[in-house]
């Protein structure tokens, strides 16, 4: 049975986990907390084995750190982790023989996309990536926006090669560029989380899509993570890991 801490518990996302934990068999709710609260002694009260964080970009390496060494697993739902911290955390994972597992995503669609979007790209001669958020998301481009440039620049590292007659009038208009592929990020409300990955080659173009209607969405994913730690340590980036 593992004893489950939910880190950022008040929050929209936080309140989906702690209903998804509660309801089931084999997790147990042990405690749930909030950015204010002390997270080192509630694990050592709790006697917590796995601690899942959706707080915020500014906390999440301390959070991270306190939960590796701590002698728990850490389940990340928050972005905004430099390379350097994540080599410093696989190291202490490794160290204390734990998992942390982080998920840009957990919405099952959205590891498809990324997926498809590979498949395509070793067919496409150019990529640009739209990602839509509500307008409280604290970054930008979004972790799911970066991870999916990435992966694509993995499959075709000449996509966008060619270079493009074009002047911005304005800078910044043509977005973001992450492994040479521009992403654009929108935050307005009404909207959860989308993703557009549009390909263009001569003649034609692809567009492939995924929309988050509601945060149970990430559930079964975020269940998924949990349960990793069972069989895993180290450091895991992304829910396409481990399914």
């Amino acid at each position: 049975m593992s004893n489950i801490i939910i880190n950022g518990a008040m929050g929209k996302m936080g309140q989906e986990a702690v209903k998804a934990v509660e309801n089931d068999p084999n997790l147990v709710l042990v405690a749930k907390t909030d950015m204010n609260d002390n997270l080192k002694d509630i694990i050592i009260a709790s006697k917590s084995n796995i601690v899942v964080d959706l707080t915020h970009p500014s906390s999440v390496f301390e959070n991270s750190k306190i939960i590796l060494n701590n002698n728990n697993h850490a389940v990340i739902g928050t972005t905004g982790l430099t390379d350097k911290e994540l080599k410093e955390l696989e190291k202490i994972a490794i160290e204390k023989n734990k998992l942390i597992i982080i998920c840009p995503n957990f919405a099952i669609s959205a590891i498809l996309m990324m997926r498809f979007s590979q498949e395509a790209a070793k067919f496409m001669d150019r990529c640009e990536i739209i990602e839509y958020h509500h307008d409280k998301k604290a970054d930008a481009p979004s972790g799911t926006a970066i991870k999916t440039a990435q992966l694509i620049n993995e499959k075709n590292s000449t996509i966008n090669n060619e270079t493009l007659t074009e002047k911005e009038l304005l800078p910044g208009s043509r977005g973001a560029i992450v492994n040479n592929i521009p992403i654009h990020a929108i935050r307005i409300p009404g909207v959860v989380a989308n993703q557009e990955v549009i390909f263009g080659t001569t003649g034609q173009s692809l567009t492939i899509r995924h929309d988050t209607i509601s945060r149970e969405a990430f559930m079964p994913g975020l269940i998924l993570a949990i349960k990793a730690t069972a069989t895993h340590t180290g450091l895991i980036y992304g829910l396409e890991n481990i399914i």
